[in-house]
């Protein structure tokens, strides 16, 4: 797993132009890199009071962007959290799919002076935990603690032993092809809010799309 493409997000840094430049090159990289697998990428921190002062709309827009394209990476994503993660690292780990912490996470909606902020990590924690599970973090900014993301769903594994947890979910990927993937990913997420006849259809042409596809003998 050493040679695994790797992101560092720093969350006490707010997103900007360059952050979300970042996330889009390692997309890039992570959509030219031959093979399969999973990436990863590493958060922590939190920003602090007065963290919203330099951004407008249009970087918020830029960064949500390349959230979303992360989060439709025809790539297996891991997010390794620990410490107190808020803001934009809150942002990529919510966005990943297959999200580890340790044991001092806490999970953080960042506040500015107002109110928490009303960024997309927060519709993103409804739907991995259910609105009830993550009310007061949302309206109040109280933190969500590893054992508590754990529990809801938000975490898949709380550990200290992050090289392990790594390797496990390098062994769960497996050769699992990474625009299938993609795929799964989308229905999956299409699910919660698509009829069952709307869904039939896409599942249906993913049906296809892999008996179209030759078998390979080893």
């Amino acid at each position: 797993m050493e040679d695994a493409l790797t992101l560092v997000i720093d969350g006490t840094e707010p997103p900007s132009a360059a952050t979300a430049a970042a996330v889009q090159a390692f997309c890039d990289a992570a959509e030219d890199q031959a093979g399969s697998g999973a990436v990863v990428l590493r958060v922590s921190g939190a920003p602090a009071e007065g963290w919203t002062s330099g951004l407008d709309v249009t970087v918020v827009n830029k960064w949500e962007r390349a959230l979303r394209r992360l989060e439709r990476l025809a790539r297996a994503t891991v997010a390794i959290a620990s410490g107190d993660c808020g803001g934009a690292a809150l942002d990529v780990f919510v966005a990943c799919d297959i999200r580890v912490v340790t044991p001092d996470t806490r999970l953080l909606v960042a506040r500015d002076a107002a109110a928490t902020w009303p960024g997309m990590a927060g519709f993103r924690l409804v739907q991995l935990a259910g609105a009830a599970r993550v009310r007061r973090a949302l309206l109040f900014g109280e933190p969500i603690e590893a054992t508590a993301a754990l529990r809801t769903g938000l975490a898949d594994e709380m550990t200290e032993d992050l090289a392990g947890a790594l390797a496990t979910a390098v062994d769960l990927v497996g050769g699992l092809a990474g625009a299938e993937i993609s795929i799964r990913r989308q229905l999956h997420f299409d699910a919660a809010t698509t009829s069952f006849d709307e869904a039939l259809g896409q599942h249906l042409a993913a049906c296809d799309r892999v008996l179209r596809t030759p078998v390979k003998v080893a």
